[in-house]
C-alpha cells in the first residue's frame, strides 16, 4: 500500500510567483531580463578570464567556478518559473522535480564552498604574501575546487536520495515556485526525522562553519591592513576584498532567512522574494560586482567584445 501511495504522486503544482493577472506581465519581462542578464554577465565573465592570461590566477580560477555555479543555479529554477508565469498551471513531474532540486540544492553547496576557498585565497594574499605561489599553487588550486564539487554533489545526492524516500500521498500542492529540500518535506506522509537531521548537519557545515571561517579570514586581513602604514596599501588591500565581501553579505542573508531561519514567522510571499533574491538576483550581480571595481576584468572585457565584433 505505502509503494502504490509512493507512485500514485506522479506530479506536483507549484505555486505561481503571483496570483494577480495584472501583475503576472510585469513580472515575466523582470524575470526574463534577471535570465538573460545573469547568463550573459556570468559567460562572459567565463570568456574574459578564459582569454585573457592575465587573469589566469587562482583568484579568478574560483571566480569561473563561481560563474559557472550561478549559470547552472539560474538555468534551475528561471525557465521553469518563466514557462508558469506563461502557461498557468504549474505542473512539475515527480522526475522533474526531483531534478530541480538536485541541481538547486548542488549549486547552494558549491557557492557557499566556493565563497569560503575564495575568502581564504584572499586571506592568503594579504596576510602570507611571500608564501601565495606556494599555498595557492595551481595543484592546490584544483584540489580546492576539485574538493568544493565534490562535496557539494555528495551532499546533494544524500538529500535527493532521502527525498526520494519518502511516500506523498497528497495534497501535491507546493507552496513554492520550485521544488526546495524544506517545502517538500511539508507534504510528505511518512516521517521526515532522518531528513530534518541531514539538513541540520548541512545547514551547521554549509551556513554557519563556513560563515565563520569567512569571518575568521576576514578578521585576519583587517588586522593585517591596519598593519600597513600607507594610506595607499591599505586601500589597495580592501580593494581586492570588498567584491568578494559583499558577494557573501547578499548571499549569505538571503541563504540563512531561507534555510536557517525557515520557521521565523516569516509569509510565504516573502520567502518567494528571498529564494529569487540567490536564484536570480545574486548570479546577475555577482558580475557586476567582481568586474565594476576591477580594472583587470574591465580591460578582459574590451578584449572579448573586440573579438566579437
Amino acid at each position: 500500500m505505502a509503494t502504490d501511495n509512493h507512485t500514485a504522486m506522479e506530479e506536483f503544482v507549484l505555486q505561481s510567483f503571483s496570483e494577480d493577472l495584472r501583475l503576472r506581465g510585469l513580472f515575466l519581462a523582470l524575470f526574463l531580463l534577471l535570465y538573460l542578464g545573469a547568463l550573459a554577465g556570468n559567460a562572459l565573465i567565463v570568456m574574459a578570464i578564459s582569454l585573457h592570461p592575465g587573469l589566469h590566477t587562482p583568484m579568478y580560477f574560483f571566480l569561473t567556478n563561481l560563474a559557472v555555479v550561478d549559470i547552472v543555479c539560474t538555468s534551475t529554477v528561471l525557465p521553469r518559473l518563466l514557462e508558469d508565469l506563461v502557461v498557468k498551471g504549474g505542473a512539475i513531474s515527480y522526475g522533474g522535480c526531483m531534478t530541480q532540486l538536485f541541481f538547486l540544492t548542488e549549486c547552494l553547496a558549491a557557492e557557499l564552498l566556493l565563497l569560503t576557498v575564495m575568502a581564504y585565497d584572499r586571506y592568503v594574499a594579504v596576510c602570507r604574501p611571500l608564501h601565495y605561489s606556494m599555498l595557492m599553487s595551481w595543484p592546490v588550486c584544483a584540489l580546492l575546487a576539485g574538493s568544493v564539487w565534490t562535496v557539494s554533489v555528495c551532499n546533494t545526492a544524500l538529500h535527493t536520495g532521502l527525498m526520494t524516500r519518502l511516500m506523498f500521498c497528497g495534497p501535491n500542492q507546493i507552496r513554492h515556485f520550485m521544488c526546495e529540500v524544506p517545502t517538500l518535506l511539508l507534504l510528505s506522509c511518512s516521517p521526515t526525522t532522518l531528513n530534518n537531521i541531514m539538513i541540520v548537519l548541512a545547514d551547521v557545515y554549509f551556513g554557519v562553519v563556513n560563515f565563520l571561517l569567512i569571518m575568521a579570514s576576514y578578521g585576519c586581513i583587517i588586522a593585517s591592513v591596519l598593519r600597513i602604514r600607507s594610506a595607499e596599501g591599505k586601500q589597495r588591500a580592501f580593494s581586492t576584498c570588498s567584491s568578494h565581501l559583499l558577494v557573501v553579505s547578499l548571499y549569505y542573508s538571503t541563504v540563512f532567512y531561507t534555510y536557517i531561519l525557515p520557521g521565523s514567522g516569516s509569509s510565504m510571499e516573502n520567502g518567494k522574494v528571498v529564494a529569487l533574491l540567490y536564484t536570480a538576483v545574486s548570479p546577475m550581480l555577482n558580475p557586476l560586482i567582481y568586474s565594476l571595481r576591477n580594472k583587470d576584468v574591465k580591460v578582459a572585457f574590451r578584449n572579448v567584445f573586440s573579438c566579437i565584433g
